[in-house]
């Protein structure tokens, strides 16, 4: 004959102790990960963090390196202006005072007792080594007279009549050692009777580039 014991049993002690067992360590794995995987983000975080950083001072450092070429341009084009602006006003300047500036020393070199605006320092150095070369103190510039003055671009051509040919020289002479002429040349000059006296004189041209 058979017996079934149908009266509940109780389980061994050690068993339940080790499923216990596992369960702690299960538990501790499950901390462990999730403590790494915490760990992990804080590090990565503070790495993306510093990446930022330092990605803010490199487009600090880029904006203002294209302000400063753009700064660098406005002033170049601030100063272009400036200068295109003092070039104008010198030429206006210039064509305003240089034609008066010119016959000025023409009406110098022929007012008897004046002479050219020269280095003095120069006409001692031709008086010395070419005399030919230095212009006539006692000429009297009365024998010469101007009929027109034409500038154009500082290239001018006198008109005028003179007693001679000797009268010509020494205005020709004169405006090459004036440091307002350069350049001076003789134009083709003919010879002519004044109708009322019958006096004759020399009717001439002359060219030269004007300094101013």
């Amino acid at each position: 004959m058979i017996r079934i014991n149908l009266l509940p049993q109780k389980k061994r002690p050690e068993a339940r102790k080790g499923g216990q067992g596992w369960l702690v360590v299960l538990l501790l794995l499950s901390v462990a990960q999730a403590v790494g995987f915490i760990l992990f983000h804080v590090e990565k975080g503070e790495a993306l963090k510093a990446q930022n950083n330092k990605n803010a001072a490199l487009q600090l450092q880029i904006d203002k390196a294209k302000q400063a070429v753009a700064d660098h341009a406005r002033v170049k084009e601030q100063v272009a202006a400036l200068k295109a602006r003092e070039d104008a006003i010198a030429k206006l300047q210039s064509a305003r005072t240089g034609p008066t500036a010119a016959l000025l020393e023409l009406a110098r070199l022929l007012t008897p007792g004046r002479g050219p605006s020269v280095d003095p320092h120069l006409l001692e150095r031709l008086r010395r080594e070419n005399p030919t070369e230095v212009f006539n103190p006692s000429w009297d510039g009365r024998r010469l007279w101007l009929l027109s003055f034409i500038e154009k671009q500082r290239l001018m051509r006198l008109q005028g009549v003179a007693r001679d040919g000797e009268d010509v020289s020494e205005l020709a002479r004169r405006m090459t050692l004036s440091s307002f002429f350069d350049e001076v040349k003789f134009l083709p000059a003919h010879k002519g009777t004044e109708s009322e006296t019958g006096i004759e004189l020399v009717q001439f041209q002359l060219q030269a580039k004007v300094r101013y």
